[in-house]
């Protein structure tokens, strides 16, 4: 998985390419920590992003309570079928925003 950060003033953009699964979710969740500090509005861009696993999953559910508990917003954008059906399945679409 490639993860790619930009960071606006406190706009943070993650753009995650490839596989998120039990082997990178570790990577993200260590680039999440060091980065949300500075964070007031995160935005996971998923267009080339091809599969999600559970531990994916939860790396998202601790992003999303991180920016809730400092009154902050994430949004996930550019989401494949793949991901969306997983999301739906799990009842991720009913807790994040996704556009």
């Amino acid at each position: 998985m490639t993860i790619n950060k930009k960071l606006d003033g406190k706009d943070l953009v993650i753009a995650l390419e490839g596989r998120l699964d039990t082997m990178t979710a570790p990577e993200l969740e260590a680039e999440l920590k060091q980065s949300l500090d500075n964070a007031e509005a995160l935005t996971l861009d998923f267009s080339k992003l091809d599969y999600i696993s559970s531990a994916g999953l939860r790396v998202l559910l601790s992003a999303h309570k991180t920016m809730a508990s400092k009154n902050g917003s994430m949004k996930v954008t550019n989401v494949n079928e793949i991901v969306k059906e997983v999301f739906d399945v799990t009842g991720f679409a009913d807790i994040l925003t996704i556009e």
